[in-house]
């Protein structure tokens, strides 16, 4: 890694590239059949993301549950909407493949023409909206995943991380949460949102564990999945007021 990269980023990609080890070395049996693993052959997405927007500690860090099939499955960056990468944060960079594909999920990088609907949400809708700027989003906040895998049935239908088994999941989470611990711990974030209640209770796990002289702030929005009926209802006037009500937000500033 060149002497020139910060401090703060190379922390990241480190963990970022340690978690992946480790998570291609776990087996996971049926109904799961297939997994990919974005860290693996999106890896120049997430790199670059990291890159350009983790150069120091942030105010804010969101942390969602797993890659989308639209999303960061495709460009390698959370909740990573082609559109939102491409034109908001300006990232658009070659993707590979991973070792095995399913028929009906091929990786097609920035070349896919399906929308991400919870990251559309989520960097369109409620963060672009308030940061027309993406430098300035990420000069206060951050965004992860806790999980970096994506799960699917032999039909290549979408299985997340809380329907494991028990001993999988466990086994998951032991290096999900070292990560996470990680990355907080470099971020130094003064509030922590989890995107939804699986991620909140990642959180909470984890938020014992920090040292002692991080204390932030935990709370939670709604997430943006098109399953969810109150975000088809309520997105993103729900969020934008979980935000302030946090206090992550202000109301005369942005």
């Amino acid at each position: 890694m060149s002497d020139s990269t910060a401090p703060v980023t190379a922390d990241l990609l480190d963990a970022a590239q340690e978690l992946r080890t480790t998570v291609d070395s776990l087996k996971f049996a049926e109904p799961v059949a297939w997994v990919y693993n974005p860290l693996d052959y999106a890896w120049a997405g997430y790199e670059a993301y990291v890159r350009r927007f983790a150069t120091g500690p942030r105010r804010t860090v969101f942390l969602g549950m797993n890659p989308g099939p639209f999303g960061m499955t495709q460009t390698g960056v959370p909740f990573g909407e082609i559109a939102a990468v491409r034109d908001w944060m300006g990232i658009e960079v070659p993707i590979a493949q991973p070792e095995r594909t399913h028929p009906k999920r091929p990786i097609q990088g920035f070349d896919c023409h399906r929308s991400e609907v919870s990251g559309r949400r989520l960097w369109r809708e409620l963060f672009a909206e308030r940061y027309p700027q993406a430098d300035a989003f990420f000069a206060e906040h951050f965004v992860l995943n806790y999980c970096p895998l994506v799960f699917m049935t032999e039909t290549g239908a979408n299985y997340t991380p809380d329907k494991l088994k028990a001993a999988e999941r466990a086994e998951l989470e032991i290096a999900c949460q070292h990560h996470l611990i990680r990355t907080l711990t470099t971020l130094k974030p003064q509030f922590i949102v989890g995107i939804g209640a699986y991620a909140r209770k990642q959180i909470d796990k984890v938020a014992g564990l920090l040292p002692l002289d991080q204390t932030p702030t935990l709370g939670q929005i709604i997430h943006p999945a098109p399953a969810s009926p109150i975000a088809n209802r309520e997105w993103p006037v729900r969020p934008r007021q979980q935000l302030l009500d946090l206090g992550v937000w202000s109301v005369t500033s942005s």
